[in-house]
C-alpha cells in the first residue's frame, strides 16, 4: 500500500470510491453534481497550497482519499477523507497515513487550524478525529465560511 498525491489517472476511481462510501457506507445521498471539487481536483486542491492524497493497493487501486483546501494563511479544511471499509483500522493504518500526509502538508504551508464538517451520523470518523486531536465545535463558531454540503454536519477544529 501506497500513499501519494493525487494524478488525474485516478480521476475516475477516486470518484467512485468517495460516492460508494457516501451514498452506500455512510447514507449521505450527495451526487458529484453537487461536488464540483471532485469534478476538477486539481483545480480545487492542487493549487493554492492545498494537497489531496490517495492511497493505493498493490493493485494500484485507489482505497483512500483525503483533500486540504487551504482557505487562506491560518486555515485549511480536511475533504473527502475515505478508506474502504476493507482497509480500515489500524491493522493497515491507511486513515493515519494519509491523515499524517495532509498534517505534514498544513505545517509546511504554516497553517495553524484544520477545519472540517461531518455528518453527524459518521460516529466512527468522530471518534478518529477526537482522537487525532480535533475538538467539536458549534457551526456558528466556525471562524471562516467554506462550502460544505449540509448533511446534519457537525464541525471539528484542530489547531497545528
Amino acid at each position: 500500500m501506497e500513499i501519494k498525491m493525487y494524478s488525474p489517472k485516478y480521476r475516475n476511481q477516486v470518484i467512485a470510491l468517495i460516492l460508494y462510501l457516501q451514498n452506500f457506507d455512510n447514507n449521505v445521498d450527495l451526487s458529484l453534481e453537487e461536488q464540483p471539487d471532485m469534478q476538477d481536483i486539481t483545480k480545487y486542491y492542487l493549487q493554492n497550497q492545498g494537497g489531496f492524497w490517495i492511497a493505493t493497493n498493490d493493485n494500484d487501486d485507489v482505497i483512500g482519499t483525503i483533500g486540504l483546501l487551504q482557505e487562506n494563511e491560518e486555515y485549511g479544511v480536511l475533504k473527502k477523507f475515505f478508506v474502504h471499509q476493507d482497509y480500515r483500522g489500524s491493522k493497515n493504518g491507511i486513515s493515519a497515513k494519509l491523515f499524517d500526509a495532509l498534517i505534514s502538508s498544513a505545517k509546511e504551508n504554516h497553517l495553524h487550524h484544520i477545519l472540517l464538517d461531518t455528518p453527524e451520523a459518521c460516529h466512527r470518523a468522530h471518534h478518529f478525529y477526537k482522537k487525532n486531536g480535533f475538538e467539536e465545535i458549534d457551526r456558528n463558531d466556525v471562524p471562516i465560511k467554506y462550502d460544505y454540503p449540509d448533511r446534519d454536519s457537525l464541525f471539528f477544529i484542530k489547531n497545528i
